[in-house]
């Protein structure tokens, strides 16, 4: 037991430098387009109304869109790029490929927004100001969102692998994935409590239910029996990977803090969700998951502060050769 918290220390010391080495301080202000553009917020927000009302499920698309991109490169826009010959995006990687949707809705704000602002509002601050309409639209808290970033003209495939969480990560990897954007394990628990909205695929919680959800679960009856909808909803074998499955099977459709119920009752879908609680090295986390399960407040309240920081999280290169693009899914010729 020693030797892993000598290793686990060992691990914070490093990942503590490499956060001062990432971290920036973001050009970012609330008041960027007053002048230039001082509709912006409110054509977003009429867009996501639409969306939303129309879909529920788009609030959780936006979101997860949002934290895609600023996983990569920063919060630069990256994530919505189309490949071209002379680009690989990432919406094809692994990770991103089949799981991301909304782009849709980033392409109509962006029409709506060029209509009213020509070469403007980036991209990237499109998305982020969709994302918290998307969080509030779905009863979910409110927070000033500071913008004026730069679209990127570049992407990263590979970067998409290394440094996005993946859903069977442990809780070591996850840690090190969120300290080096220079979100702390706080913010790694309160941002988690985004998955109290969307869906899962098969592919990313088979191993869960086929592997430690009966030892960490209480097996109550509502347990057994979601478990066995699981099951049948994604086999352990022959296909199935695009089946797809809440991630808060209490609430799906609203941003609440029933998620973290589901954890302390050991029935997280992800086991990147349910390491939170259940690893023996979540000290920290597991107070924090009991934290915000008992304090809702609590939870709203951090939340906004961690999507803000999440949101501060900028790529240095598109403020040297960075730009607004008419089209988000294209660099401009």
């Amino acid at each position: 037991m020693h030797i892993i918290s000598t290793i686990f220390n060992l691990s914070f010391f490093t990942l503590f430098c490499l956060k001062f080495l990432h971290a920036s301080n973001p050009p970012l202000s609330l008041d960027y387009y007053k002048s230039s553009c001082p509709n912006a917020e409110a054509i977003v927000r009429k867009e996501m109304e639409c969306a939303v009302y129309s879909n529920l499920r788009n609030a959780a698309f936006i979101l997860r869109l949002h934290f895609h991109d600023c996983f990569v490169q920063g919060c630069d826009g990256s994530v919505l790029l189309d490949d071209t010959v002379t680009l690989r995006g990432e919406k094809k990687a692994p990770i991103n490929l089949n799981a991301l949707k909304g782009f849709e809705i980033i392409d109509r704000i962006k029409n709506k927004l060029e209509s009213e602002c020509p070469n403007t509002v980036s991209c990237a601050d499109a998305l982020s100001y969709a994302a918290r309409d998307a969080t509030v639209l779905v009863g979910g808290p409110y927070w000033d969102v500071p913008v004026g970033r730069k679209d990127s003209k570049t992407a990263s495939f590979s970067l998409v692998k290394s440094n996005l969480p993946d859903a069977n990560d442990g809780l070591l990897s996850m840690i090190a994935k969120f300290m080096y954007q220079s979100l702390s394990v706080t913010d790694m628990v309160a941002l988690s409590g985004a998955h109290t909205i969307g869906m899962a695929r098969c592919t990313n919680y088979r191993a869960r239910i086929y592997g430690d959800y009966q030892t960490t679960s209480t097996m109550s009856s509502i347990a057994e029996s979601n478990l066995k909808s699981l099951k049948a909803t994604c086999p352990a074998e022959g296909g199935g990977d695009n089946n797809e499955s809440a991630m808060d099977y209490v609430s799906p459709n609203l941003f609440d803090n029933a998620y973290y119920h589901i954890l302390l009752r050991g029935e997280g879908l992800l086991n990147s969700d349910q390491e939170l609680y259940s690893s023996i090295l979540g000290v920290e986390t597991r107070k924090l998951v009991e934290k915000y399960a008992f304090e809702p407040v609590a939870f709203f309240e951090q939340f906004s502060e961690s999507m803000v920081k999440l949101g501060n999280i900028t790529n240095p290169e598109t403020y040297v050769d960075g730009e607004v693009r008419k089209n988000c899914r294209f660099v401009n010729t």
